[in-house]
């Protein structure tokens, strides 16, 4: 066995180091200048000079985190090296450590400290998407596309895209599914809106619009579980074509019952009377619809 088998999250777990091989030191006053004959290793460049990488799969960067690593800058610099690789018209073109880059030119920076290394496209954007994959605060729509660049761009099987970023397959397949959301479903994933367990469960819904869906349970704020409810309670095997017959009128009520409660409605009715049944899951569940049937309209 070897040692990735042993431990499937090193690649993730060493970084950069993991692809690039060993990296030059931390202590970048020591670094400084320490160039090969063909221009690579570490040395101070115009940030003017660095384009941004095409390759780069992250989409959003938090405004407060990257304000607070500009302030994190200004006050001791830049501490890691970015990657960058050389262009043939003497600039450099951002391969991993695209934060700092925005930061340094947040902080006011002239030049920043970074690492050369000639590559070649295909590893120049392996190496963007497993940098970004390292961080955890990437969002699952952003991973999304990452796992699809790998699979898209070096044609690689999941088990092989797992082998290479240190996640196992099943994770990777969620993720390319999300990929599947409606547009505008996806852009609430980006945004924070909705989780990704939220995302997945929306995955499995027919009938009716995920985006509908989708920003309703973002107002009411549902949990994974009402979500999952609401959309099992409107799946085919629910529906009318597998219950008897009932009247369309009984049938809309218990509709926009089960989309106020968030929860599945039975109505029983027999010439007029019946019963209503509201189905729930543990007590939170049963809190959450006692409160919403209490609720008066002014409160």
């Amino acid at each position: 066995m070897n040692s990735n088998s042993a431990n499937p999250r090193k690649v993730l777990g060493r970084g950069l180091e993991s692809l690039l091989g060993p990296l030059p030191a931390t202590d970048l006053a020591a670094a400084a200048g320490s160039t090969s004959p063909d221009g690579e290793g570490v040395r101070s460049i115009p940030v003017a000079r660095i384009q941004p990488n095409p390759y780069q799969p992250r989409r959003t960067f938090s405004d407060p985190a990257m304000e607070e690593m500009a302030a994190s800058i200004r006050a001791s610099g830049v501490l890691q090296p970015i990657l960058v690789r050389p262009l043939p018209q003497g600039d450099f073109q951002l391969v991993a450590g695209e934060r700092r880059w925005r930061a340094a030119q947040r902080a006011g920076l002239s030049e920043i400290p970074a690492l050369v290394r000639s590559l070649t496209d295909e590893r120049a954007l392996e190496l963007a998407i497993v940098e970004n994959l390292q961080r955890e605060d990437l969002n699952p729509m952003d991973q999304a596309r990452a796992f699809h660049q790998l699979a898209t761009s070096f044609r690689l099987t999941q088990e092989e895209i797992a082998q290479r970023t240190g996640k196992d397959r099943a994770t990777i397949a969620n993720f390319l599914r999300l990929l599947k959301l409606e547009p505008d479903v996806q852009q609430m994933v980006e945004q924070g809106s909705l989780s990704m367990g939220h995302a997945r469960a929306l995955l499995a819904l027919t009938g009716e619009p995920q985006v509908t869906v989708a920003r309703r349970s973002a107002e009411q704020s549902w949990s994974v579980r009402q979500l999952e409810r609401f959309i099992s309670a409107r799946s085919p095997k629910n529906s009318e074509s597998s219950q008897p017959a009932i009247d369309p009128n009984v049938r809309a009520a218990q509709e926009e019952l089960a989309r106020a409660l968030g929860a599945k409605i039975r109505i029983k009715d027999h010439n007029g009377s019946g019963l209503i049944e509201i189905a729930y899951h543990g007590l939170d569940d049963f809190q959450r619809i006692y409160e919403r049937l209490v609720r008066s309209p002014e409160s």
